[in-house]
């Protein structure tokens, strides 16, 4: 079987990596760009760092907000009639996975209007042509949405969300820069980071996990174990290694999928709100103790890469659980809760018909059923 792997044509790492936009925009043409954004970016001024390069570079430029952090098939409808009647011909996204995975839907109906029905890209669509040009520009650490084929839509008269896998949605050029992420806040950047530890672990766990993958995968990790508790104190060379750490992360699980605790988290952000990358934090190493025995030895490198010590001279059980422990203790340390308060029994039949529903099921190294899934939900209630 051949192994794929799909990344940005073009990236810009480093702080000011920002100050390339303008010129990057006029070599492609871009005449009317579409900046999706969310509205609290736009309140506290962080957009306004890259329209106003535009503004300077005389750049038109419409901006959308009608962003939620759960992004809904409304706010897509919503992006693709503002982009139409704006007249734009290419895409800025400033955000976090929101506002990215808003974009690339609007993006792909745009150049792919068969699929205006945005319950049609779920999975894998088969979509003809290119997403409109999209500049991404992340302002979080976690999602890594600039660098993959993916993105989620929530629907919200179904509560559910849905995962679309799609190479046509990548961004053809993606900015990450640090400065861009300085205004988070503690919580956030927690959380964030923790999504991004998320995508790292299954990502190198996954069935289709293969070598050029594993390498994108422990160095992500190792650089979130060194970086994200500094990151969250705001500490400039912690907030530049986590930048890196999470794209990283992107560059290996686009190409190879996740597992359950991304599948989980999904329906625990479409039911009850729960921001992505606390939910991903809290099902993480209980799904890493659910998977250990499906393994082999990868759970020794993770907990290497944790910054583990004395490895080679534990058993497999000791490294396991080593591994597991250090993902348990950088989840307290940044702060983030161990049980979602609104998980209810009365739910679990629908929560885990859901999870087992979602795209990222598939790839979990241990095959699971809703049963089971329903036990791994009660490990989170109160």
């Amino acid at each position: 079987m051949a192994n794929r792997i799909i990344l940005n044509p073009v990236s810009f790492h480093g702080k000011g990596a920002i100050n390339e936009i303008p010129g990057l925009a006029k070599a492609r043409g871009f005449s009317h760009i579409f900046v999706c954004s969310d509205p609290d970016l736009i309140k506290f001024g962080v957009t306004a760092k890259v329209t106003s390069l535009l503004d300077e570079a005389k750049i038109p430029y419409t901006v959308y907000s009608g962003i939620k952090p759960n992004p809904t098939i409304e706010n897509v409808k919503d992006g693709v009639a503002a982009f139409r009647a704006c007249g734009a011909d290419s895409i800025i996204a400033i955000g976090g996975g929101s506002s990215m995975d808003t974009a690339k839907a609007i993006g792909v109906i745009i150049t792919n209007p068969e699929f205006e029905d945005v319950r049609s890209l779920e999975g894998v669509a088969p979509t003809k042509n290119h997403a409109v040009p999209t500049i991404a520009v992340p302002t979080t650490a976690g999602t890594a949405a600039e660098v993959t084929i993916n993105y989620v839509i929530t629907d919200v008269e179904k509560e559910r969300k849905f995962v679309c896998v799609d190479e046509h949605d990548i961004p053809e050029v993606a900015v990450i820069d640090p400065d861009m992420m300085s205004s988070m806040p503690k919580g956030l950047t927690a959380s964030t980071g923790m999504d991004a530890l998320t995508h790292a672990i299954e990502g190198y766990t996954t069935k289709a996990a293969w070598e050029m993958t594993d390498m994108f995968h422990l160095e992500a990790i190792r650089l979130i174990a060194k970086h994200l508790r500094g990151a969250v104190q705001n500490i400039p060379e912690d907030r530049e290694g986590m930048a890196l750490a999470q794209y990283v992360a992107g560059m290996g699980f686009s190409n190879v999928g996740l597992g359950i605790a991304h599948s989980i988290a999904h329906t625990l952000g479409a039911h009850y709100d729960t921001p992505h990358g606390v939910a991903c934090a809290m099902m993480l190493p209980i799904v890493m103790e659910y998977n250990e025995d499906y393994t082999g030895e990868k759970y020794r490198e993770i907990a290497r890469a944790m910054g583990v010590e004395g490895v080679d001279g534990m058993t497999q059980a000791e490294y396991r659980r080593a591994a597991v422990d250090a993902v348990k203790k950088l989840s307290a340390d940044v702060g983030i809760p161990s049980v979602n308060e609104k998980v209810r029994e009365e739910d679990l039949d629908q929560l885990a018909a859901d999870a087992y529903a979602d795209a990222c099921r598939p790839g979990n190294p241990r095959d699971t059923n809703v049963e089971e899934l329903k036990e791994l939900y009660r490990k989170i209630m109160k």
